[in-house]
């Protein structure tokens, strides 16, 4: 599927953003992404509450390959082949797979900032705390520093 194609096909819709992703594109709105246009054909966004639907149409959840096992995403499923003559009951389904990824947007923990290795987060927080040790070496120049502003004046 190409750029101008998907543009067509999600016109009824409205406005989408569409990003190179894998072998395809990510579509999206506002930042949250609800389809995929991959060479597997047209994918999206499901859940508990949309997923009956695919089900009734025989459609599959997206699934790929790795090198050791199939990987079945019961989160994204295909769509039926019928809603690529159909751009209105496209934009139906569409609105639902947006509305799916929004609510598994709002499902997510927020990220929390991932935890410093301890030894370093301990020496860091040695190295902030305590006070610097004068070392004889530091010392050693300090009064010789002093000696010779001493002779000076």
């Amino acid at each position: 599927m190409d750029r101008e194609f998907l543009l067509d096909l999600f016109a009824s819709f409205g406005p989408v953003t569409l990003r190179k992703m894998f072998s395809g594109f990510g579509i999206s709105v506002d930042g949250v992404n609800f389809a995929m246009a991959l060479r597997a054909g047209l994918i999206f966004r499901a859940d508990e509450l949309t997923i009956p639907q695919f089900e009734a149409e025989g459609a599959k959840p997206f699934q790929y390959e790795t090198s050791k096992k199939a990987v079945t995403v019961m989160s994204y499923w295909h769509v039926p082949e019928r809603l690529y003559d159909d751009p209105e009951e496209l934009a139906v389904w569409a609105r639902d797979a947006l509305a799916a990824a929004q609510r598994a947007k709002l499902k997510k923990r927020p990220k929390t900032p991932r935890k410093a290795n301890s030894r370093v987060a301990k020496e860091r927080a040695i190295k902030k705390v305590a006070p610097r040790k004068a070392t004889k070496k530091a010392v050693g120049k300090r009064a010789a520093s002093k000696r010779r502003t001493r002779q000076a004046t």
